[in-house]
């Protein structure tokens, strides 16, 4: 017989590829409709083909296998339905940079050729981040890993299109776009970043026809001028009566334009005028079309100022700005200028600002869409988690813009339209038509292709066979969960909801979990330009997958950012070395033909009958916070557990058992050690698989893979109550006595005597029981319990409850010596906190500086303020002695 194997130290890069290959190759991960337990489905926010596994989609993706793992161990019926998204405009664009390092442009080769190289750089590169996922530990089903551009998806994307194109939803019109002229595309309101830029308000006079008079406009684009077609005031304002009927010159170009009335106008910005350019504003476009006002398009889609912009043609729009702006100072035109912070729309691709452009486009009705949506959130067919999202996803959709769903790039599904050039049909077919019904044959299919979102947003149930009716759409659609960051409520989850909705009759998921975004310890967004970006992979190779996925897990709190640091990180990994720790003593005393002692046949102590109850209790608390999305909880419920409870006290406490001459009490403390490390492992394994499987394994009579075992709250473990006050008795009496050695700098190696006075009979019958624990805990040499005791002279107190422990400490310091030392130190620490205090009592700190660097100096306060309490109370046990 031999002890049971186990290294002295676990080091990750052994086990992690070892035992997910051992999942993929078990098929641990793969789903089956027809399997039993209730349907449990997540779709995976599909990352982008182009895209490296950077630190949003490692908390997302954690978060979303913890709660995979632990349905598995719930015995649900799990689907987790991977893929990726093809990533219009990003990888067109990563594909063209590719091309210009080699001379070539796509317009060179053609729209075929240059699809055909996209196909190809997706095909070399396009699986790295799946391959990165799995270093994740993600549970995917990877058989069923889907592509939006795949035949399935392109065939759905294509049935919807034309199903809401025939239902009037799509309609092809002119209207104001989002135009990136750096990606040369629309993009939608959603994928506009806006930033505060520094700019200027510009008061141009705007002279009144056949008066010596003018009317100052107030602009913060002047190049705009040359498209305006209006100004318009508001009807109420007393100020503008006079202009009824009136028109005013245009500055620079002298054409004559109206004086119009508008209720949008705002009397208090500017001067109360506003000159109106329905080609280049959203808002103008829309004036323009109650006043039917020509739309005069002064700039083109590459930025510059085209032939109706007279003089500036072929001007770049910013240099033109300049400028127009100069000519107006010299014609005296121009009143004056103020600096002015502006919100400008930038592009979230390339930070190209955009240009609100007059096109004509595709568009996807959303209102009656969005109108459906929102009432399944509220009659809680869908809730959204935290709640607190659910007003931002009501404001939004309930005032919704038409979504322009046409991009001008060749990468994506093409539009499956096609325009008759004799009659201007336009036909949308689901195969290429032959003729049109004039009799044409010569048609020309839509250049543009849809908006990536379009596909996305199908994505709940494409990617379960929809259009055709599938097992596994019958059975995992609606999905029960989807996790998500914020920043894609819009983009994403609401336009899923729209679809689902309309294509299946029912909400495309039961939940929505809503999680934050992970910031630098300071609590700044990470960035590569400010040096703090943490790399998942390289993170994962330095700390290992456990302590990472769990540092991300205990940092979740629902609605606060996750604060990461690299410290954070080393110290879950030495949570991962104590839990490792913890096992090998275990195994250490155990060979490998040892059999578990049944239940009924062990002698219980009371640390096992505590210890088996706080397994059930922990249990059941970390499964609930799981079910309620309280990732941090969930990990806190169990690190406390596993740490202090499990490897802090009851390993400790099962040495004696361990160590002693009864074999007996050594089996059934094996056994109960066992039993208590297989539940530790199973609490974990949603948080650290790796770990826990490789431990697993060599537990003593364990079946198969532990994603196959059932979460420890499904166990029956003891509950013996009694125990649990039992124990809070005994670490409270050591525990005090411990701080008292910790606070007087008593050595480890010097042993100490101890009197207790515990008056309450039971209390001291259960002391006197537990006499060696408290020896062996408190490296006490003699022990004295009884009732009555007195105070000895030169001991420090320690009080739990009823009971006082008096801790001998005559003989063992020099006092003088110990008073010396801490008064040092309390000098020490009231300059550093008079330094601190000083800043945060300065209202110029509070006002100027940073929230983040506010909080660190807070904390630094809490950290003095605490280390001095314990100085003071150290001088005070000092006292103590010396009375």
């Amino acid at each position: 017989m031999t002890l049971i194997d186990i290294k002295k130290s676990y080091e990750h890069n052994e086990y992690e590829k070892k035992w997910y290959d051992f999942w993929e190759k078990g098929d641990f991960f793969k789903a089956k409709h027809n399997a039993p337990g209730e349907p449990f489905c997540i779709v995976i926010p599909p990352p982008n083909v182009t895209g490296t596994l950077h630190i949003g989609h490692a908390l997302n993706n954690t978060l979303q296998d913890i709660v995979i793992r632990y349905k598995k161990m719930q015995g649900f019926n799990v689907l987790w339905q991977p893929g990726t998204d093809h990533a219009g405009i990003a990888t067109q664009n990563v594909v063209e940079k590719d091309l210009a390092t080699k001379g070539k442009n796509r317009h060179e080769l053609g729209r075929e050729e240059f699809v055909k190289i996209v196909w190809e750089w997706k095909k070399q590169y396009g699986g790295y981040i799946i391959n990165q996922l799995k270093r994740l530990g993600c549970a995917c089903d990877w058989s069923r890993e889907r592509f939006t551009m795949d035949e399935g998806l392109s065939r759905a994307v294509k049935e919807v299109f034309i199903n809401l194109y025939e239902e009037g939803l799509i309609y092809r019109g002119d209207y104001i776009i989002n135009w990136c002229p750096r990606c040369m595309t629309a993009i939608a309101d959603i994928e506009v970043e806006h930033e505060e830029k520094n700019g200027f308000l510009y008061y141009i006079r705007y002279p009144i026809e056949s008066e010596n008079n003018y009317l100052i406009i107030a602009t913060t684009r002047p190049e705009t001028l040359l498209g305006d077609t209006a100004v318009a005031v508001n009807p109420e304002d007393k100020r503008y009566m006079h202009l009824k009927g009136k028109q005013v010159v245009l500055p620079i170009i002298d054409r004559i334009i109206p004086v119009i009335f508008d209720k949008y106008v705002e009397m208090e910005f500017g001067t109360g005028a506003l000159k109106v350019t329905p080609a280049h504003d959203l808002n103008d476009f829309a004036i323009g079309e109650t006043h039917k006002l020509e739309r005069i398009k002064v700039i083109d889609e590459n930025g510059f100022m085209n032939e109706h912009a007279g003089p500036y043609a072929g001007m770049d729009r910013f240099v033109c700005r300049e400028k127009i702006v100069h000519d107006l100072e010299e014609k005296g035109l121009l009143e004056k200028k103020e600096p002015y912070n502006n919100s400008t729309g930038h592009c979230y691709r390339c930070n190209t600002m955009i240009e609100p452009l007059l096109s004509k486009q595709w568009f996807v009705r959303t209102a009656p869409l969005a109108e459906k949506a929102v009432k399944a959130v509220k009659d809680a067919k869908t809730r959204i988690i935290p709640q607190q999202w659910e007003n931002v996803y009501y404001d939004w959709m309930n005032n919704i813009r038409d979504w322009c769903i046409s991009r001008q790039i060749w990468w994506g599904h093409r539009i499956p339209a096609w325009y008759c050039d004799e009659c201007g049909q336009i036909i949308v077919s689901r195969e290429t038509p032959d003729k049109c019904n004039c009799g044409c044959v010569s048609l020309r299919q839509e250049e543009d292709v849809l908006d990536t979102w379009f596909s996305s947003a199908l994505w709940p149930f494409s990617t379960l066979g929809w259009p055709d009716k599938t097992p596994e759409l019958s059975v995992y659609y609606p999905n029960a969960l989807l996790i998500t960051g914020f920043d894609i409520l819009f983009f994403w989850v609401a336009r899923m909801m729209m679809m689902g909705i309309h294509f299946m009759g029912d909400v495309p998921f039961r939940e929505v979990y809503i999680h934050a975004l992970v910031r630098d310890a300071q609590g700044q967004k990470m960035s590569k330009s400010k040096g703090n970006v943490i790399d998942p992979i390289e993170t994962i190779d330095k700390f290992g997958t456990d302590a990472f996925r769990f540092t991300l897990a205990a940092l979740a709190v629902q609605g606060r950012d996750v604060k990461l640091s690299e410290e954070r990180i080393q110290g879950y990994r030495h949570f991962v070395n104590k839990i490792w720790n913890a096992a090998r003593f275990v195994f250490m005393n155990v060979d490998d033909n040892f059999k578990l002692l049944p239940a009924d046949k062990r002698t219980l102590v009371t640390s096992d009958r505590w210890i088996l109850t706080r397994m059930g209790q922990v249990s059941t608390d970390v499964a609930k916070a799981i079910e309620e999305y309280r990732f941090n909880d969930a990990a806190n419920y169990a690190y406390k557990f596993v740490w202090h409870e499990f490897c802090d006290w009851y390993v400790e406490m099962a040495k004696l058992a361990f160590y002693g001459n009864d074999e007996y009490a050594k089996q059934s403390a094996i056994s109960v050690a066992i039993d208590v490390l297989s539940g530790v492992l199973r609490l974990i394994h949603p948080f650290m698989p790796f770990i826990s499987e490789e431990i697993w394994h060599k537990l003593p009579e364990h079946k198969g893979s532990i994603m196959a075992a059932p979460f420890p709250c499904n166990d029956k473990w003891p509950e013996h109550f009694d125990s649990i006050d039992k124990m809070e008795l005994l670490m409270g009496v050591v525990s005090g006595i411990r701080n008292i050695r910790g606070e007087m700098n008593v050595p480890p190696s010097k042993k100490i005597n101890i009197v207790i006075d515990a008056p309450v009979k039971k209390d001291l019958e259960f002391l006197t029981d537990e006499i060696e624990y408290i020896k062996v805990f408190t490296r006490a040499d003699d022990i004295v319990i009884g009732a009555g005791l007195k105070k000895p002279e030169g001991s420090a107190t320690s009080v739990f409850s009823t009971i006082q422990a008096y801790v001998c400490l005559k003989g063992l310091l020099d006092f003088e010596e110990e008073r010396k030392r801490l008064q040092k130190e309390l000098q020490k620490i009231d300059i550093d906190l008079t330094a601190v205090n000083k800043k945060l009592s300065n209202p110029d700190f509070i006002k100027k500086a940073p929230e983040e660097v506010i909080e660190e100096v807070s904390l630094k306060q809490e950290a003095l303020q605490s280390k001095k309490e314990k100085l003071l109370n150290s001088m005070l046990i000092l006292d103590e002695i010396n009375n």
